[in-house]
């Protein structure tokens, strides 16, 4: 993205992501999302979209047959499509998993500048010399990594299935390398007490929210239930009622008796929310800051960059193309395949 500030880390602010997007008004919208329809009929394409990014891009997705879910899902939906090309509207790593598993695709995505904290912090030539003081430990690699990182892996996992994967592996007296988010890797390891070694990095939504903050509006909201994503630090999971993966935390959201529903995560999970939930309330969890205070305010920046013009810029001149190096991709592939066919199993 041009002209976009840069925050600590040289990550973007989501602030500044949002101030230089497009904003639609409801006939100009109506026109794009036509405009969408027609091209990926002509180029044989579908979206599979994120739950975290702009909601116009989960509707366009969802009205024209396309997905919207989390990672696991996501890929698992490219693998079973026909269609000659895929879209995939999230961060680059979700890109890389969809050629991964479709190498006769054409992967596209609206902007190849949507990265992931964790994955930029987690570089496979610094995770090799990690593993090399472990020589005995399998390496699990959350799917919030690149393609060259998955390579390395013996497993990929994603939120919605970590702790039954390192208790399976626990049960086979199998130690571990975890990668690379702490948080998730210390939640995991206190749910199985699994012998594993944790990778540092974090995700920088997930990081901002704080405990004293929500202690008090739990407190302002007694009767409120609290849905809080693995990716935030134990203070945080403390508090909550519901742990979860994104899909999880939608599921809960429509389960819970609760009026009320505070959530710790990206909160463009709300447009999912409100469809599953239609008469519940929801609350964003507070972060560390307000406005410029904060580097994401509960949304992540790079999810930010997806939106209805470069989606169509992708379509007509199908830019953006994720390429991986083939052995690359074969050795990824035996690491990703292997936690889909976990998950059929579940």
């Amino acid at each position: 993205m041009n002209n976009i500030k840069v925050a600590n880390n040289s990550f973007p602010k989501t602030i500044d992501v949002l101030n230089s997007s497009p904003v639609y008004d409801a006939k100009i919208k109506e026109e794009k999302i036509n405009l969408i329809k027609e091209l990926l009929l002509e180029k044989d394409a579908k979206i599979i979209a994120h739950y975290y990014t702009h909601e116009d891009i989960q509707e366009v997705a969802e009205l024209t047959g396309g997905n919207v879910s989390d990672s696991l899902e996501m890929a698992k939906f490219g693998a079973n499509q026909s269609s000659k090309v895929l879209i995939v509207a999230g961060v680059r790593f979700m890109g890389e998993t969809a050629k991964i598993l479709n190498p006769e695709k054409k992967i596209l995505m609206p902007t190849l500048e949507a990265e992931c904290s964790l994955d930029i912090n987690c570089h496979a030539p610094d995770l090799l010399k990690f593993c090399e003081k472990y020589p005995d430990r399998k390496l699990v690699v959350y799917a919030n990594t690149s393609a060259e990182v998955k390579a390395m892996a013996d497993w990929v996992v994603t939120s919605s299935i970590a702790v039954r994967l390192i208790e399976y592996l626990k049960e086979k007296n199998i130690k571990i390398i975890w990668a690379p988010d702490k948080h998730l890797g210390n939640y995991i390891n206190q749910k199985t007490k699994a012998d594993m070694k944790i990778w540092n990095a974090s995700c920088i939504v997930h990081e901002e929210f704080k405990a004293n903050l929500l202690v008090k509006l739990i407190k302002e909201n007694k009767d409120a239930a609290v849905l809080v994503h693995p990716e935030s630090n134990l203070d945080i999971i403390k508090l909550a009622d519901i742990v979860g993966s994104t899909s999880q935390l939608i599921d809960a959201c429509r389960k819970l008796p609760n009026k009320k529903i505070i959530v710790a995560t990206d909160n463009r999970i709300f447009y999912k929310m409100r469809q599953a939930a239609p008469n519940k309330i929801l609350i964003e969890a507070p972060t560390g800051g307000e406005g410029a205070a904060c580097i994401s305010c509960a949304h992540c920046p790079w999810m930010a960059m997806n939106n209805l013009d470069n989606l169509i810029d992708t379509l007509i001149n199908e830019k953006n193309e994720i390429i991986i190096n083939e052995d690359i991709r074969k050795k990824a592939y035996i690491s990703t395949n292997r936690m889909i066919d976990f998950a059929k199993n579940l």
